[in-house]
């Protein structure tokens, strides 16, 4: 049986890596002691966001959604940062945020789209799953 802790670990070590690999160079595991603001579980992404990790065979998004949201500091958007592993195999990372908090983020990256300069606002293209409750 593998240990969730460890098992933990390793995936907040992945998506560290995730982040490090589009940019957050200073991106790392977050102080695991205790929950709350200055805890995240990966630190040194993006500003404004707090990412809670979940890597596993069953990972309740709902349950992680809320953990995030109580260990978030109130400025910070939360984020449940998820990739799901059976067998030895693991599926893709996964974000999931609250539509009230993406929409607007949305509507800014269109009206940056449009701007004429555009060499500083081309970003590469990713998959984005909106889910509403």
């Amino acid at each position: 049986m593998v240990n969730s802790r460890q098992k933990g670990k390793r995936g907040e070590r992945e998506f560290r890596d995730l982040l490090r690999a589009h940019g957050w160079t200073e991106a790392r595991r977050g102080q695991q002691f205790a929950g709350g603001p200055d805890s995240p579980d990966v630190m040194g992404g993006p500003a404004g966001f707090h990412f809670e990790v979940k890597y596993g065979a069953r990972n309740n998004i709902e349950k992680a959604m809320v953990q995030a949201m109580d260990d978030s500091a109130i400025a910070d958007i939360p984020v449940v940062a998820s990739r799901v592993t059976s067998r030895g195999k693991s599926g893709e990372w996964l974000l999931t945020i609250h539509a009230e908090d993406l929409l607007p983020l949305l509507r800014e990256l269109e009206t940056l789209r449009r701007t004429p300069d555009r060499k500083s606002t081309r970003l590469n293209s990713s998959h984005l799953v909106i889910s509403y409750a």
